[in-house]
């Protein structure tokens, strides 16, 4: 398959190498789809349905999902930089999509006040992500690093962050309870809490 077609439904088709860049596709639906080596940067994808799919090695940076859904659909080794999540269509009735990141590049990506409870950030680069007002119950953000990200009044229950680091959390203005962080990233929670230690 080499070439995506408007009000299409695909199922269980493999696309491998597609060039579509800053390409605009709408209304089609993907089901159990498998993506490899495919650059979707700056691409528009607009009320588009993705089930149970794959994008492996794929490029989408600041591709547009604007009321696009998307559920049980994994990441690995993407680029997804400048990705606005708040734009595709999050319906209310689910508080887990069954996202899955790995090892993907989302810096400057924004998932404000989403509800995304059990999302997995497993070695990913979250640089400049915003996080703010977001429910993230239960999620897994393993191996990530979290420089200059965002989080405020953002809920992380039992979040674990294990072996991630820049995670700089107030954790007077965000849901810690039961969160799991490496013992020394957690020395950093407590310069929200303006104490200095010394050894």
């Amino acid at each position: 398959m080499n070439k995506l077609t408007d009000a299409e439904s695909y199922f269980e088709e493999t696309f491998k190498g597609l060039d579509s860049g800053q390409s605009q596709i709408s209304g089609t639906e993907f089901e159990e789809c498998e993506f490899l080596d495919c650059d979707f940067s700056e691409s528009r994808f607009r009320r588009c349905k993705f089930t149970n799919c794959d994008f492996k090695r794929c490029n989408l940076s600041l591709a547009d999902f604007s009321s696009s859904q998307l559920f049980a659909v994994s990441f690995k080794d993407c680029k997804l930089v400048g990705v606005d999540w708040t734009k595709a269509d999050w319906p209310q009735y689910y508080r887990d999509f069954e996202l899955k990141f790995v090892r993907c590049l989302l810096n400057d990506a924004s998932f404000y006040g989403l509800t995304l409870n059990e999302l997995i950030l497993d070695e990913c680069k979250l640089h400049d992500a915003d996080f703010r007002e977001g429910n993230f119950i239960d999620s897994k953000m393993t191996h990530c690093t979290f420089d200059r990200s965002l989080f405020m009044h953002t809920n992380l229950e039992r979040v674990d962050f294990t072996d991630s680091t820049g995670c700089s959390i107030d954790v007077l203005a965000n849901e810690l309870k039961g969160a799991r962080f490496s013992r020394y990233e957690a020395i950093h929670l407590l310069e929200s809490l303006g104490i200095e230690l010394v050894d």
